[in-house]
């Protein structure tokens, strides 16, 4: 079906935070799994690999909301499709940090002072919020325009932007707690997200088209 003026200015707006959300998730990703490796963070590294999921879910979204765009239609089949990706996408993030962190516990490993570490995860608490939040309000839009399916895509991927601020916050603990010395705050704080990445990957994997 042709889509109305205002379904198309819905999907205009959600791409340009999708395309917001690219580059702050690019740049995340690169400054701390480098101060991650240098530090040997595990905390860090696993805050990167969130910010790589969180890229690779908005070029997921980018994908569908472009199709809708430029086509004017929708595309059920592959908005569900879409769904099943960013569940598996969460699922990878939990079983990365579950043996990340069991493996610097088990080797009781002790990670270094990391000032940038520190910067990156205080910066991404404070921005991802708050992208989390327009994306959602921008979902409300989506399924008031009659876009429901994909706007439980660009509620999952507001999701999937929340947990990296949770895992932000979570680094930014346990990173400062190293500097303490208390080595086993940095794997312990990579924990945090688990729980939260295993629920949204559930529900993202049962969303019916």
């Amino acid at each position: 079906m042709e889509l109305e003026a205002e379904q198309r200015g819905a999907a205009r707006s959600a791409l340009r935070l999708e395309y917001l959300t690219l580059v702050v998730a690019a740049l995340e990703a690169l400054v701390a799994i480098a101060s991650g490796l240098v530090a040997g963070s595990v905390a860090l590294v696993a805050f990167g690999a969130d910010s790589v999921i969180e890229l690779l879910s908005g070029v997921v979204v980018v994908g569908q909301l472009l199709t809708l765009t430029r086509r004017r239609t929708s595309n059920p089949a592959g908005e569900h499709r879409s769904h099943r990706i960013l569940a598996v996408l969460f699922y990878l993030l939990a079983l990365y940090v579950v043996v990340s962190a069991a493996t610097a516990l088990l080797g009781r490993h002790h990670p270094h002072e990391n000032a940038v570490g520190i910067a990156v995860s205080l910066v991404s608490g404070i921005v991802m919020p708050l992208l989390a939040w327009s994306k959602r309000s921008n979902a409300r839009r989506l399924s008031e325009h009659g876009l429901a399916l994909l706007a439980r895509l660009m509620l999952a991927d507001a999701a999937e932007t929340a947990l990296c601020s949770l895992l932000a916050l979570s680094t930014l603990i346990g990173v400062s707690l190293a500097w303490l010395h208390w080595w086993w705050a940095d794997p312990v704080a990579s924990l945090a997200v688990v729980y939260f990445a295993l629920r949204e990957g559930r529900e993202a994997w049962e969303c019916e088209p």
